[in-house]
């Protein structure tokens, strides 16, 4: 879901509307312009910019150009550049899943006059990066000529990082470069010349088969989907910063919904027959001329997409088509009811519509194209506000069949690579610059996984574990944690989330490689062994805490064990905590993300303490508490630890081996556990267990564990106790197991 186009109705403006409505010609001049103001990013931020921020010395703006959308900057009423936002240019997915908006400036020798980073979601920049930090990356572009990078390959200037937003910085420079190169070629500045398009091209497959299921059909992109609460909407309006906004917000609970809009190119012959049904997708084929298409828009909550206001030969004025600089309005002569939707899993909608694009539109159904949502709200007896909101649509793949070319077989250089392939060169870029972090993190997990695998070979010695676990968690703060901040989050699987519920895509998540391999690492290593391979080892915050733990006890400070019965009622708290987040999730991602830090995790390993003085505060008691419970943070209050405990019943081995005698009457590994896993019962609860393997040392321990201290003396081989365990192992281990 994308959201937030803002546009306020100024008085003038109100005028203008006006005479629309009496004048018809007036109106359909009107009407394109409004199209394509409103179908491009710089519109919605560029009353919002004051000019001499952008660019010294500049004291306006002029209009946005019809053909891009580029606007001149003004000084004294003479143009000195360009401005325009990279989002209008180049994808600019950050690893929020969410563009990030950077406004930029050039002259007419393609030379960067200044760079505003005006919206992005992206949580490690929302909060901790001092805002002197963001003012001096936009400075240093300030002189860089796009000509020059032309030249290099986009290549040719230093990127100076900033500590904890690797990824959101890259994707910024990416973004600006690209895109400052195609509005230098579309405008000819610094003598640069507009690229031909030799992309792959796509005819509509014929034979194709739609899925026979509504559901399965949003979830392949054959159906896509906007949601909108009412809390959603009111928040877009309040944001604007009109005080009557407010004063008119909608009374009823935020969760109730304001609408959910689904849309499907049903002139695509698969979908048409699998939404409309034969009969109906047959009229629909009499219905459309050659070279016409259609869609199929169904909605449903407290706002309806097309409105009450329209007449017969009107127009529907809260939805238009946009794709790239093709904006479709529909009438009502091209628009028809929808009957029922021939599928057992449909939800029950109020409208549903069909609306007909136009053979000269210059519509291409192959691309991406979005039906843009007018929402307005009235303000006063003649005056409203206006926020739109977008339903992205990309047709998939299976309806698709490529058209070979000739141009394909000419040497593809970096002016034809398209958008994908220039996204993908960024994060193959990015994977290339973190070979030796990639290669001593494919080290620590091979080691980790060969430490399960012989771990009765490791555990033997409770001190080779002891110097082989604190080697290991030193390691995992310092390299993974510190240098590398390769710290997981649950950030990160509501991002996950947002992204399979809307536009899926590798991209976003392959720009942090670190963090990508860790989750493949964690998503396997759940099915052997659970949450523990992670939160035990290779989590450099549960590091940090065990480790700092250590020193405390060598420091001789007293240790808090909880009694059992108030420790079994506080760990699920940590599972209260995942759920409430993952719930506000689904209303607003941005508003999870600030929630989200009730993980330490940014504050201790990502900015390494350097935050306003509540974070690091609450940072610092978490480990203080630590100091006296070992792991607390782990235990109680940890979303992450609980998202990845949720799925640790899936493990398909029980690897920690026990006594029929643990628990009864031994309680020697449960009151030695470091995080309390053991039940008085003797069962290891594998939601909890941190697979320290100290469990395994004492059942080996020959001055510890009874069982082998008794075994030991009634088979008198004190004098040879590794003879001993080996012929328990191999003769006397399977009676004695009892699963977890």
């Amino acid at each position: 879901m994308q959201a937030i186009a803002k546009a306020v109705l100024r008085p003038r403006q109100l005028k203008l509307v006006q005479a629309w409505f009496v004048l018809v010609l007036a109106m359909l001049v009107s009407t394109t312009a409004q199209a394509q103001t409103n179908s491009s990013v710089l519109a919605q931020f560029l009353p919002e910019i004051e000019p001499a921020t952008l660019v010294e010395g500049a004291d306006a703006f002029g209009p946005i150009r019809e053909d891009v959308p580029v606007a001149p900057v003004l000084s004294g009423g003479v143009a000195i550049g360009h401005v325009f936002v990279t989002s209008d240019f180049v994808g600019t997915t950050g690893y929020s899943g969410k563009p990030i908006h950077t406004m930029v400036a050039v002259d007419d020798d393609a030379v960067i006059l200044g760079v505003d980073l005006v919206k992005h979601s992206e949580p490690i920049v929302l909060i901790g990066i001092p805002d002197s930090k963001i003012k001096k990356l936009a400075s240093d572009y300030r002189g860089l000529s796009l000509a020059e990078e032309a030249a290099a390959g986009g290549s040719g200037h230093d990127l100076e990082i900033i500590s904890g937003a690797t990824v959101t910085i890259m994707v910024i420079d990416d973004s600006i470069i690209r895109s400052g190169l195609k509005v230098a070629r579309a405008l000819g500045l610094g003598g640069l010349t507009a690229e031909v398009d030799t992309g792959p091209r796509y005819e509509i497959k014929e034979d194709a088969e739609a899925p026979d299921s509504w559901m399965v059909m949003e979830g392949d992109g054959t159906v896509r989907r906007l949601s909108l609460d009412v809390g959603q909407v009111n928040a877009s309006f309040a944001a604007m910063g009109d005080p009557r906004a407010e004063k008119y917000a909608l009374t009823e609970a935020p969760e109730t919904t304001f609408i959910d809009m689904q849309m499907a190119l049903v002139s695509v012959p698969a979908i048409g027959r699998a939404v409309l049904g034969e009969a109906d997708y047959g009229n629909l084929q009499d219905w459309l001329e050659p070279g016409e298409h259609a869609i199929a828009v169904v909605g449903r909550g407290l706002y309806s997409f097309k409105g009450s206001g329209y007449v017969r030969g009107g127009i529907f004025d809260r939805i238009v088509l946009i794709q790239d600089d093709v904006s479709v309005r529909f009438r009502d002569r091209g628009h028809r009811r929808m009957g029922v939707i021939p599928l057992d899993d449909v939800p029950e909608f109020t409208e549903r519509d069909l609306f007909k694009i136009p053979a000269d539109s210059g519509f291409d159904p192959t691309k991406p194209f979005r039906l843009q949502l007018l929402v307005q709200r009235e303000v006063a007896a003649i005056e409203k506000i206006f926020t739109t909101y977008d339903l992205g649509y990309q047709l998939p793949q299976a309806y698709m069949t490529r058209i070979a070319t000739a141009a394909e077989t000419a040497p593809v250089t970096a002016a034809d690579e398209g958008e994908s392939a220039a996204q993908a060169a960024l994060w193959k870029k990015i994977w290339e610059d973190k070979t030796l972090e990639i290669a001593v993190l494919g080290a620590m997990l091979v080691v980790l996984t060969l430490a399960f695998f012989f771990q009765m070979q490791l555990t033997r010695s409770e001190r080779a574990v002891k110097i082989f676990r604190y080697s290991f968690l030193t390691i995992t703060l310092v390299f993974l944690g510190w240098y590398a901040n390769a710290q997981l989050s649950v950030v990160n699987l509501m991002a996950l989330f947002g992204a399979l519920t809307t536009n899926f895509s590798w991209q976003a998540f392959l720009l942090d490689p670190l963090t990508f391999i860790l989750w493949f690492a964690v998503a396997a290593a759940i099915l052997f062994w659970g949450r523990g391979a992670y939160c035990g080892w290779l989590c450099p915050f549960g590091a940090l805490q065990e480790l700092s733990n250590h020193i405390a006890r060598a420091l001789k400070v007293p240790q808090i064990t909880l009694p059992w019965g108030l420790h079994e009622r506080l760990w699920p708290l940590k599972y209260v905590i995942f759920l409430g987040l993952f719930g506000v999730s689904l209303a607003s991602i941005e508003q999870a993300e600030h929630l989200a830090e009730v993980e330490p995790f940014k504050t201790a390993i990502i900015l390494n303490f350097v935050r306003a003085w509540p974070f690091v505060a609450y940072a610092a008691a978490l480990l203080i508490a630590g100091l006296f419970v070992e792991r607390f943070y782990c235990r109680y209050l940890c979303p992450l630890g609980a998202a990845l405990a949720i799925p640790a019943r899936l493990r398909m081995f029980d690897w920690l081996k026990r006594y029929k005698e643990c628990g009864s009457p031994c309680q020697t590994c449960a009151n030695e556990c470091m995080v309390q896993a053991i039940h008085p019962t003797g069962e290891i609860n594998p939601n909890e267990c941190l697979n320290c393997m100290h469990c395994q040392v004492l059942y080996q321990s020959e001055t510890k564990c009874p069982v082998v201290i008794k075994k030991l003396k009634r088979k008198g081989s004190t004098s040879d106790p590794t003879a001993f365990l080996k012929k328990r192992d191999g003769l006397e281990n399977h009676p004695n197991l009892q699963k977890n």
